[in-house]
């Protein structure tokens, strides 16, 4: 990737960035619930018995889908995974969600792909300055947590079967 338009790259990404005063003293699932835009993610974590894990040392790098990319699901979707028969589907999802470490805006643009907690990876590619995870847009990134990143996506992220 030429030296400009990783520069463009991160300029953009930069500007994406919520003003984030205090947030490094929350954690993940503390930052995420702060912000207001995943109540649904919020929910689904706890369905899934996964909220103390994010909330733990880390750190952990989470592409995070809003409660508008929750809503692009089909109807009933999310409904049907939050019962406690579908907990190990919700889980599976939501940990294709997050990767081990601290992955910065600064990294993700020279990956083309990365290892999820669920064990499959999700594939990154750069498109127009815009950065993609599989078909989900990063709309914000770098949201620092104390015990790791958010990148806040606009899509929601499904595992293979």
């Amino acid at each position: 990737m030429k030296a400009a338009s990783f520069a463009l790259i991160l300029s953009v990404l930069a500007s994406a960035m919520p003003a984030a005063a205090g947030s490094a003293k929350k954690d993940i699932v503390e930052t995420a619930v702060a912000a207001g835009s995943f109540n649904t993610l919020a929910t689904a974590l706890q369905a899934a018995g996964l909220a103390e894990t994010l909330k733990g040392k880390g750190p952990f790098t989470v592409f995070a889908p809003t409660d508008e990319a929750f809503g692009k699901l089909p109807a009933g979707t999310v409904d049907s995974l939050l019962k406690p028969e579908n907990k190990d589907k919700l889980k599976a999802i939501l940990l294709y969600h997050v990767v081990s470490g601290d992955v910065t805006a600064a990294q993700v643009v020279k990956l083309s792909s990365a290892k999820t907690v669920n064990g499959q990876d999700v594939q990154i590619m750069v498109n127009g300055g815009t950065v993609m995870v599989n078909d989900a847009r990063v709309v914000k990134a770098d949201v620092v947590a104390s015990n790791g990143v958010i990148h806040v996506i606009d899509t929601v992220l499904l595992p293979k079967d």
